[in-house]
């Protein structure tokens, strides 16, 4: 009676183990493949390009953690129906405007040049605003 108590702990026990350790192991953390907030500006852009060709495009700002994209601010403070809830929209726009205008229709067709303009749209946005950006993003892209 001893020798079956005895195998039945030798049973038991690995099982018991087992199974505590199996509810008691922290869950897997999901890491987030994009820290912060895509604000997508609500109009698109139709601009002039230097080559006698036009754009239309969208932009969205990856915003920082941490970085608000003012949806939280009272509707009393936008004056225009179609401005974005970004305090610091009308600068960016600018920003993008200026940025864009300069440029030919190969250039924001070709990958590798598209990086750049948006890298440079990054870094002046960085520079001109209190914005906390960490990529430019084109939703939306057609030359004519």
């Amino acid at each position: 009676m001893l020798k079956n108590k005895k195998i039945m702990l030798a049973v038991a026990l690995p099982i018991l183990l087992f199974a505590g350790y199996t509810m008691t192991k922290p869950k897997p953390v999901v890491k987030m493949k994009i820290k912060g907030t895509i604000y997508v500006m609500p109009q698109s852009f139709l601009i002039n390009l230097s080559d006698g060709r036009y754009a239309k495009l969208s932009v969205a700002l990856q915003l920082a953690p941490g970085q608000s994209d003012g949806a939280s601010a009272t509707a009393s403070a936008s004056s225009s129906e179609s401005a974005g809830t970004l305090p610091e929209e009308p600068l960016v726009r600018e920003i993008v405007t200026n940025t864009v205008t300069n440029q030919s229709g190969e250039a924001l067709i070709e990958g590798p040049s598209r990086e750049k303009l948006k890298h440079r749209i990054l870094a002046a946005i960085t520079k001109e605003t209190d914005v906390k950006v960490e990529a430019v993003l084109f939703p939306e892209l057609t030359v004519q």
